[in-house]
């Protein structure tokens, strides 16, 4: 295990579905993933659940595993407020949680939230120094470091190896993992998130895979075409297939270890189904038996 994974182990589940689940469905799949050996398990905050209370449900319903609020929005809650809930978390799960830090999307802060958006990199440099000097929180506990920022260009990026003990990446292809290392340098955290698409025959996942590719393009566009993909919304295959590993699990496990080989510390898995009302325990189990994780410890 890399010493940068600060208790994630290799692989782990970016669980997108868990606000469609009712919170037993969601103590059950939490457990499923823990006891399956994977090393961390992690989820997004948009409208659904509130991240910290969605945190405190996933860790009580675990033992061990990491809990990673992947995508905290920063517009969902002021610094004091964040800072003061980290803690509150650190204090009851010591070592098993980990804040991870979104800029959000001007549509969801203005629209849904009623806050005025701001230029992504500078609020949240803002936001990360008000959560360093931020003064409450239980008795007896100190403000943690514990974070890492979700990150897609170059400069969020930055931002993260200067202030964040990483980044986090969510559906880029593994040339863009190669690119995010060098910016973090040796020290950074890296945590990749692979969406995949899972299916014993390829042909099955074609149109699936393409379909979540298209809801991943508005955010990457520029970024892809920095990566040689210069006519990103054609949404060709060689396109498709750098943003979802579809197929068997033998495939989504070899996109996983192109990862690790161009620079990741971590891995989680964001599969997409046709069944999002579902926990995806069998696909999760499936993929275990291909990935460096051992049933009932994570990886």
């Amino acid at each position: 295990m890399s010493a940068r994974t600060h208790g994630l182990g290799r692989v782990g589940i970016w669980a997108a579905d868990f606000d469609r689940l009712s919170a037993t469905e969601v103590r059950k799949a939490a457990a499923a993933v823990e006891d399956l050996g994977f090393g961390a398990l992690w989820f997004p905050e948009t409208t659904g659940r509130e991240a910290m209370a969605q945190a405190a449900i996933l860790l009580a319903a675990t033992r061990h595993i990491t809990v990673a609020s992947g995508m905290t929005d920063i517009y969902a809650r002021d610094p004091v407020t964040a800072a003061a809930a980290q803690r509150t978390l650190d204090e009851a799960f010591p070592g098993r949680f980990l804040l991870g830090l979104w800029e959000s999307h001007p549509s969801l802060a203005q629209d849904i939230r009623g806050h005025r958006s701001g230029p992504a990199l500078a609020t949240m440099r803002a936001y990360l120094d008000a959560l360093d000097n931020a003064p409450f929180g239980p008795p007896n506990t100190v403000a943690s470091q514990n974070r890492v920022l979700a990150a897609l260009d170059t400069g969020m990026l930055a931002l993260a190896a200067e202030h964040a003990l990483g980044a986090t990446v969510l559906g880029m292809p593994v040339e863009h993992t190669r690119a995010a290392r060098t910016v973090l340098g040796d020290d950074g955290v890296l945590a990749i998130t692979q969406l995949c698409v899972l299916s014993h025959d390829h042909a099955d996942t074609t149109d699936l895979a393409r379909t979540t590719a298209a809801a991943a393009l508005p955010n990457r566009r520029d970024l892809l075409r920095g990566l040689g993909h210069a006519h990103p919304d054609a949404l060709d295959s060689r396109l498709v297939d750098a943003l979802v590993a579809h197929g068997r699990a033998e495939d989504i496990a070899h996109r996983v270890q192109e990862h690790f080989d161009a620079g990741a510390d971590h891995v989680s898995l964001h599969l997409v189904t046709t069944t999002p009302d579902s926990p995806s325990v069998r696909q999760w189990e499936q993929l275990a038996a291909f990935l460096p994780v051992r049933p009932g410890t994570p990886a």
